[in-house]
């Protein structure tokens, strides 16, 4: 971010959740083996989370230091909401929703293929063809390095159990 750039609203408050948000992570990281060697489940996790710890502190000190003239009259309005929440996260974060609800229902494979069809079609807004050829290669892609090759345990859902 450069000092000249204008701070928008939310912009601190945001700056502290990714701050709680990356502490998390680390301690969810660090209960899955600690430091008990390099070589471990949890060493990458805790590398990926002290990385974001790292970035979301500066990202707050710099926030916090940026002058504070730029909140000085701020207006809730629809344009600036709008900034701050846009539409296009909003459907987002409602697909996303709708995969983690459907998923324990009708399994991985069939909620991944939905949401993949889903989000490539509104987000990508590309032939419904061509969405539906990537989202088939893409699924039969994870089904078949995971499911076959590393023989990772996909959920299948309740309402299919045995099927795949």
């Amino acid at each position: 971010m450069s000092g000249n750039s204008p701070k928008r609203q939310g912009e601190r408050g945001f700056s502290l959740l990714l701050v709680v948000f990356s502490v998390t992570a680390f301690w969810q990281s660090y209960a899955i083996s600690g430091f008990t060697g390099l070589s471990t489940a949890g060493v990458f996790p805790m590398l990926a989370s002290a990385t974001m710890i790292a970035a979301a502190v500066c990202i707050l000190v710099e926030s916090l230091l940026e002058s504070h003239d730029a909140h000085a009259d701020v207006t809730v309005d629809q344009k600036s909401m709008q900034s701050v929440l846009p539409m296009r996260l909003v459907i987002m974060v409602l697909l996303i929703t709708g995969y983690l609800v459907a998923m324990p229902a009708i399994g991985f494979l069939l909620s991944s293929a939905a949401f993949l069809l889903a989000s490539f079609s509104y987000l990508w807004r590309k032939p419904f063809l061509v969405s539906l050829l990537i989202t088939v290669v893409s699924v039969a892609s994870v089904y078949i390095i995971f499911r076959k090759l590393f023989q990772v345990v996909l959920p299948n859902g309740s309402l299919i159990q045995g099927l795949f």
